[in-house]
């Protein structure tokens, strides 16, 4: 199945037990603070763990995710009542409603081609208010994550809610021009296996830059990591803050 972990029901409750909150978390919470009582959208929302506490923070916040048992996950999710969910994509989003959008969890990652990309940018650009900003994540190229997608350094032992184990570990299918096709592999007890394939986009510095630039977004910061360390000293992170240009 394509993305399972978030289209799969079973596979959603894996997804949310690996990866709870962590420090991107704290860093796109903490930006987004920066804009107090922003109305903020969280584009690709998934199960909603960042999406509630922000929120919770204060925030009026819209998540927006076009799969459905994801969302599932995020409106049981304590506090999700007071999140406006849309199950969609960048084309549902209102016009001029935005001081924040986040694309978190290398969500940007998922526009494969360059069309889709700049699509999504001019709908968000859409969805802004003026000087609006934008905040995401994409790995760096230069870090070459995709080379430790393999079944001996990926495997790894996922603890379910209810105490179960499940086994995992990922196989790259193909690298080329940088999209990169990959295979989650999940085992559950009992031996029920489930696959979930991907293909992610890495894009340099300098193409995000340029994409945005095209867009009309000014880049502020490009961080390499969630201390805001410099580009290739961090994380293997490219963390992008920027904002609509006048």
């Amino acid at each position: 199945m394509r993305h399972g972990e978030f289209e799969d029901p079973r596979l959603v409750t894996v997804y949310d037990a690996e990866c709870p909150w962590g420090r991107d978390d704290d860093f796109f919470l903490a930006a987004v603070d920066e804009t107090p009582a922003a109305r903020v959208l969280d584009l690709g929302c998934g199960t909603g763990r960042l999406t509630v506490a922000m929120a919770a923070a204060g925030h009026p916040v819209t998540g927006v995710d076009p799969a459905r048992a994801s969302l599932a996950a995020a409106r049981a999710k304590p506090g999700a009542d007071q999140v406006t969910w849309i199950e969609g994509t960048s084309h549902a989003l209102p016009s001029g409603t935005f001081d924040v959008a986040v694309l978190t969890s290398h969500v940007a990652q998922v526009f494969v081609d360059d069309a889709e990309w700049t699509a999504t940018l001019a709908d968000l650009r859409r969805a802004l208010l003026p000087g609006g900003r934008l905040l995401f994540d994409a790995r760096d190229p230069a870090d070459r994550r995709w080379e430790r997608w393999n079944p001996v350094d990926s495997a790894r032992l996922i603890t379910l809610p209810d105490g179960r184990e499940v086994r995992a570990w990922t196989e790259v299918t193909s690298v080329l021009q940088n999209a990169v096709s990959f295979v989650h592999h999940y085992v559950f007890p009992g031996g029920d296996e489930l696959l979930s394939s991907a293909t992610l986009r890495f894009r340099t510095e300098r193409e995000l830059r340029d994409s945005l630039r095209a867009a009309g977004f000014a880049v502020d910061h490009v961080y390499g990591g969630w201390g805001r360390e410099p580009v290739g000293a961090g994380d293997g992170e490219l963390v992008v803050l920027a904002h609509l240009s006048a």
